[in-house]
C-alpha cells in the first residue's frame, strides 16, 4: 500500500480518537494490511495506543504483534492483563508467540504461559529454549508431514483434515515412525501424482537442512544462495524440529547488514538510531569516538618527525590534510569491499591468499592510473599560480607519489 494513504489513514485514526470515536479509529485501522496497521499503529502516542489495544479482539492483536517491531511489542505488552495477553498469543504462530514470551520477566512469562491454551504451549515452551539469533529460535514446530508408506491420495486427505493455515509451506516434509527426516514432496508432485502413487516415490531426499544451534546469518545465507522457500531444523538424530519460513528471514537479513554497516562505521550497537536517547547514544558511540580520536592524534605525532623539513617547505602543510583525506578515502574504500567480500562468503579469502601476486599487479595498475588521474586535477586546481610554482609543483608530485602507495598497498578487491 502506498505511503500517503497509510498516512492519510493514520490521520483519520488520529481525529476519531481526538473526537473520542474509538470505534472509528479500529475501523480505519484494520481497513489496513497487518503489516501497514503495524506501521500506523507504532506511530501513534502511547495514549492513542492504550485506548486501540483493547478494542482489537485476540486475532486482530496478534496479527499486529506479528508485525510490530520488539520495542513495539513490548510497549504495547505492557498495556496488556496476563489473561489478555495469553488470548493473544494462542492466536500467533508458535515461534512469534515465543519471541514475546522470551522478553517478559520470568514471572510474568509463567504466568501468562499458565493461561495459555495447553496445545499451543506443548508447541511454544520448548522454543523458549533456543537462543533468538539461532536456527531454533526462527523456527516454528508447526508444520504439516506425511509418511513415505502414504499415497498421494491419503496425503490430500491428511491435509484437509488438517486444514493447514495460510503459512503453510509449499514443501511437506516425510518422516519416518521415529521422526527422523527422509525428504520432501513439492505440492505440484503430491497433485499432479496418480492417488495411488506412493509418497516414497516422489520425495526428494537430497535436501539442506541446518542443525538447531546454526547462527542466524548462516541460515539467511542458505536462504539466499539456494533459493529456498523452507529450511528444515534438525536435531543431533536428524530427527526433524521445526522450519524455517523464508519470510522469518527477511528480518534476519535486514538486521545483519545494518549490524555490518555499523560495524563499518564504528558503531557497536546496531539497535541504535538517530532518534535514540541522548543517554543511550553517549554510551554507545563515544567509546568509539575515544579510540578515533587517540589513533588520530597519533596520526598527527607523526608530522613532528618531519617538522624540519616543513620549516623549509612550508607549503607542503598545506597537503598534510589532502594526503590524510585520500589514505582515508582509500582506506575506507577498501575496507568495505574487504567486508563485503569476506560477509558474502564469495572464496575472498581463498582468493587473497592464492592471488596474492596476480591481486598486487593489478592493483598497481588501478593505483598508477588513480595518480595520474588525481595529479591531473590537482595541476588545474590553481596551486600553481603564485612565485612558489617550484614548491608547489614538488608537494603535487609528492601527494601523487603518497596517492600511489596508498592505492597501491590498499586497494585490494574482493572480485
Amino acid at each position: 500500500m502506498e505511503q500517503d494513504v497509510i498516512d492519510q489513514t493514520l490521520e483519520r485514526i488520529r481525529l476519531a480518537l481526538e473526537n473520542g470515536k474509538v470505534d472509528e479509529a479500529i475501523i480505519a485501522l484494520t481497513t489496513l494490511h497487518p503489516a501497514d496497521q503495524a506501521e500506523a499503529f507504532a506511530d501513534l502516542p502511547p495514549d492513542d495506543q492504550a485506548e486501540v489495544l483493547p478494542r482489537l479482539d485476540a486475532e486482530e492483536t496478534a496479527d499486529l504483534f506479528e508485525h510490530l517491531e520488539d520495542d513495539d511489542v513490548a510497549q504495547a505488552v505492557s498495556q496488556l492483563s496476563s489473561g489478555r495477553l495469553a488470548d493473544v498469543l494462542d492466536e500467533m504462530q508458535p515461534d512469534d508467540a515465543a519471541d514475546v514470551l522470551g522478553d517478559l520477566q520470568p514471572e510474568h512469562a509463567a504466568t501468562v504461559i499458565a493461561q495459555m491454551d495447553a496445545e499451543q504451549v506443548e508447541d511454544v515452551v520448548p522454543l523458549l529454549a533456543y537462543e533468538d539469533d539461532t536456527a531454533g529460535g526462527l523456527m516454528t514446530p508447526d508444520y504439516p508431514y506425511l509418511h513415505p508408506q502414504m499415497t498421494c491420495q491419503a496425503a490430500i486427505d491428511r491435509l484437509r483434515a488438517r486444514h493447514p493455515n495460510g503459512d503453510t509451506p509449499y514443501y511437506l516434509y516425510v518422516l519416518d515412525d521415529n521422526d527422523h527426516l527422509i525428504g520432501n514432496v513439492g505440492l505440484r508432485d503430491l497433485i499432479v501424482s496418480s492417488p495411488t502413487t506412493p509418497i516414497e516415490s516422489i520425495t526428494k531426499k537430497d535436501i539442506i537442512t541446518v542443525p538447531s544451534g546454526t547462527d542466524q546469518e548462516e541460515v539467511a545465507r542458505l536462504f539466499q544462495r539456494y533459493g529456498l522457500l523452507t529450511l528444515p531444523v534438525v536435531d543431533a538424530e536428524s530427527k526433524l524440529v521445526g522450519i524455517i519460513n523464508h519470510d522469518d528471514v527477511t528480518g534476519v537479513i535486514e538486521e545483519e547488514v545494518t549490524e555490518d554497516m555499523y560495524h563499518l562505521a564504528n558503531v557497536g550497537d546496531s539497535d541504535l538510531q538517530i532518534f535514540s536517547p541522548v543517554k543511550l547514544s553517549i554510551q554507545r558511540r563515544l567509546p568509539w569516538l575515544a579510540i578515533n580520536l587517540f589513533t588520530a592524534f597519533l596520526a598527527a605525532s607523526v608530522v613532528s618527525f618531519f617538522e624540519s623539513t616543513i620549516a623549509k617547505v612550508s607549503v607542503l602543510a598545506v597537503f598534510q590534510s589532502i594526503v590524510a583525506g585520500q589514505g582515508g578515502n582509500a582506506g575506507t574504500q577498501t575496507l568495505a569491499m574487504v567486508v563485503r567480500g569476506i560477509d558474502s562468503g564469495s572464496g575472498f579469502s581463498d582468493r587473497l591468499g592464492n592471488d596474492w601476486q596476480h591481486d598486487r599487479r593489478r592493483d598497481r595498475r588501478n593505483a598508477r592510473a588513480a595518480h595520474t588521474q588525481i595529479t591531473q586535477t590537482r595541476s588545474g586546481s590553481g596551486f600553481c599560480r603564485d612565485g612558489h610554482n617550484g614548491h608547489r609543483l614538488r608537494g603535487l608530485w609528492i601527494v601523487s607519489r603518497i596517492s600511489d602507495s596508498l592505492f597501491a598497498l590498499s586497494h585490494i578487491e574482493p572480485g
